[in-house]
């Protein structure tokens, strides 16, 4: 392939979408609203991705921008937010099981299992 040959635009948009989800808790967070039965609170999802406040209201934001988790203003004793994944935050619901699935019968390359 010639250098000078343009790259399918689809791959800049897997690569954005992969920045994101790498990011730390990225993941661990949307799985835990969609295996949630309901709405969660930000500490909620705090304890259940066991994080610091800064790094889950950072994702939240960021998920958010990208369109997939909603955040939702509840005004009832104490003015609070839940946090839900968003119809296009669930079309990666396959993927993100495949991928957890894939990662628990993962056998390491011998290059990584020696350094572990």
């Amino acid at each position: 392939m010639h250098m000078n040959e343009n790259c399918n635009p689809m791959y800049g948009k897997v690569d954005e979408i992969l920045d994101l989800l790498t990011k730390s808790k990225s993941l661990h967070l949307l799985m835990e609203l969609d295996r949630a039965e309901k709405p969660l609170r930000f500490t909620q999802i705090k304890r259940r991705v066991q994080a610091s406040s800064t790094t889950v209201s950072r994702r939240l934001k960021e998920l958010e921008e990208f369109g997939l988790i909603a955040r939702d203003q509840h005004a009832d004793k104490a003015p609070s937010s839940v946090y839900v994944l968003t119809p296009e935050g669930k079309k990666l619901s396959p993927v993100m099981q495949s991928l957890y699935e894939w990662a628990e019968n993962w056998s390491m390359s011998p290059a990584m299992a020696a350094n572990s």
